[in-house]
């Protein structure tokens, strides 16, 4: 046995446990296992975990993650895996426990905000979603291919296979929590009296005359290139809310600037 292999890191020990997994047991379960790593860190040595960042953790799980009485079981299979490995001389698994206090789980404070987004916003997403899913059992191979050596010292393969995995979950993640929490605009209606996410506007410079126009879009849609602008810019914050004829004031950095909204359309 290597010496890497007696003292993994936490992404090392993460692949050769999903690795023992049955595929779609490991399919389903490797989200929340990668989410523990990378919340840690994946070059983080395993055996330097303690029990109180393990107690930690699912203090935080329960903020990030809806379902996360499940997630909390999947990891704590890995940390008990994990002991008989060697890897660490604690129990870490029994200090991984849900919060007993069931009304705090259902708290409105704990829930995902709702985002607004355009229909072709959320069409977007939906189609992003779809694509990453579908690359998940390719991730998963290339990962059981580049550990099939089972040295994991210097395996400049594996660390690339684990850190896409990575990335790929955590992507995953943050577009079905958007989708969950989505509201979609009613674009059906052509002109608004106040300005709300969805619509485009004009500015006119009051100083030069000069008009500008925007669509006011939720974070998650912004191109600059199309004229889209967060609705939590500086821009976006003057406007909601305002009316037709109203005077709006922008912060820049050089100074204040002032526009009058001259137009509101969808």
């Amino acid at each position: 046995m290597t010496s890497a292999s007696q003292n993994p890191s936490l992404g090392e020990a993460a692949s050769s446990f999903l690795a023992t997994l049955p595929p779609k047991e490991g399919e389903a379960g490797q989200q929340a296992i990668y989410g523990f790593v990378r919340w840690y860190g994946w070059e983080r040595l395993f055996a330097e975990l303690t029990p109180r960042e393990v107690a930690n953790y699912a203090e935080q799980l329960s903020l990030l993650h809806t379902s996360y009485l499940n997630n909390l079981k999947i990891v704590r299979a890995f940390l008990t895996y994990a002991r008989k490995q060697g890897w660490n001389k604690t129990n870490l698994a029994a200090h991984l426990k849900p919060k007993k206090t069931k009304a705090r789980l259902s708290s409105p404070t704990l829930r995902t905000p709702l985002t607004s987004l355009t229909k072709q916003g959320y069409d977007e997403l939906k189609a992003e979603l779809a694509e990453l899913k579908s690359r998940r059992s390719q991730s998963i191979d290339d990962i059981r291919r580049a550990a099939a050596d089972k040295d994991f010292h210097e395996n400049a393969p594996l660390d690339a296979a684990k850190e896409e995995r990575g990335h790929l979950e955590g992507r995953i993640m943050e577009l079905e929590e958007a989708l969950k929490s989505a509201t979609i605009i009613d674009e059906r209606q052509k002109a608004a009296p106040k300005v709300r996410v969805g619509n485009s506007i004009v500015l006119r410079d009051e100083a030069s005359g000069e008009e500008l126009r925007y669509t006011i879009v939720s974070p998650r849609e912004v191109d600059p290139t199309k004229g889209k602008i967060s609705s939590n810019s500086p821009i976006g914050k003057a406007v909601i809310g305002r009316a037709r004829g109203d005077i709006v004031e922008i912060t820049a950095p050089v100074g204040k600037l002032h526009y009058q909204l001259v137009q509101i359309e969808r």
